[in-house]
């Protein structure tokens, strides 16, 4: 008996045995089963992209309402921000075409301008946007900035282009012929208006747009915006820090000393308490003087931020800022989109 039980081993070893030996085909089994028939449901997570991403640059900004800004950049893109700045969502626009310029009639019409002579436009705060209807052209017609004056709206750009619509953006009509010159900034005050473009030059109507005549100047650094204060009181700045000033309603222009080297490429009237002309441009440079427009005063806009600037809009008590990034100026404090204030 004990021979035959060292033989074959006892009724519970032969089971470990068997088990031992049938186990890992089980366990191969399972993992086979679990792979081909059990599937485990993945949870997805939808992660939205930010309205503002550190790749983007948006050129230009419009201000219909106090806090209610838009602004308009590469890659079709455009903003919106009803909270002043704090924060932003993103408008999908149709367009993937750079847009230089964006210009707003209230809190649901506005009108973007870009490259290829893109033209869209919204009729319900930015929910959506289509292509406007502009004249045909064989010239790329690159369209720089868009503003409105009462309920006009003026488009310029290369080649000339200089186009106007009185529907709200719908349709577009050219003002003067295309001719191999470009056209940087438009501004009007009543019938009266200004074009300032490369080359130093400048054009005036007095009739609303209907004409215009070339004003002489000294200056051949090409002009990249203008503003008036009233209908005699204007400056011009453009490239290199250059500062035009005219006292006769744009008739005559002169060159103010040089402040800068840094190209100027916005300028504006604030009509604050004190009045003071303001202008923005390459590296953080901010250029100011009274309303004389006699001495002009070169500082940074921030010693934290040497970011390019191509359009500044004052409403109420904040500067809005457009160019390498997006920024209000308040009180003295700049606050970079998506950065602390500085």
């Amino acid at each position: 008996m004990l021979r035959h039980f060292r033989k074959y081993g006892s009724t519970a070893t032969r089971g470990a045995t068997f088990l031992s030996s049938v186990a890992p085909l089980a366990i191969i089994g399972g993992l086979l089963y679990a792979g081909l028939f059990v599937k485990a449901d993945a949870e997805v997570r939808h992660v939205d992209a930010p309205a503002i991403e550190r790749r983007d640059n948006y050129v230009s900004l419009a201000v219909p309402a106090p806090e209610l800004v838009w602004a308009a950049g590469t890659g079709g893109k455009v903003v919106q921000s009803r909270d002043g700045g704090k924060s932003w969502v993103s408008q999908p626009t149709g367009t993937q075409h750079n847009l230089l310029g964006i210009a707003a009639w209230d809190a649901q019409h506005a009108a973007a301008v870009g490259n290829l002579g893109t033209i869209i436009v919204t009729a319900d705060g930015g929910n959506s946007w289509t292509a406007a209807q502009s004249p045909a052209s064989a010239n790329p017609n690159k369209l720089f900035r868009v503003h409105i004056f009462a309920d006009s709206a003026w488009a310029v750009g290369e080649f000339g282009a200089l186009l106007r619509s009185t529907d709200k953006g719908q349709t577009w009509s050219r003002a003067l012929p295309e001719k191999d010159r470009a056209w940087n900034d438009v501004f009007f005050l009543g019938q009266q208006g200004w074009l300032v473009g490369e080359f130093g030059t400048v054009m005036k109507t007095a009739d609303g747009g209907e004409n215009w005549h070339e004003v002489e100047t000294a200056n051949q650094v090409s002009l990249m915006s203008v503003a008036f204060r009233d209908a005699m009181h204007g400056v011009a700045v453009g490239l290199s820090g250059t500062v035009m000033v005219s006292a006769d309603g744009g008739e005559t222009w002169q060159a103010a000393p040089k402040t800068t080297r840094e190209s100027l490429y916005s300028v504006i009237w604030d009509d604050g308490d004190s009045g003071r002309w303001l202008a923005v441009g390459d590296k953080g440079v901010m250029v100011t003087a009274s309303a004389a427009a006699d001495a002009w005063k070169a500082t940074r806009i921030s010693e934290q931020d040497l970011s390019w600037r191509t359009q500044i809009v004052k409403s109420a008590d904040a500067y809005y800022l457009a160019g390498a990034n997006l920024a209000v100026l308040t009180n003295g404090r700049l606050a970079i989109a998506g950065q602390a204030a500085k």
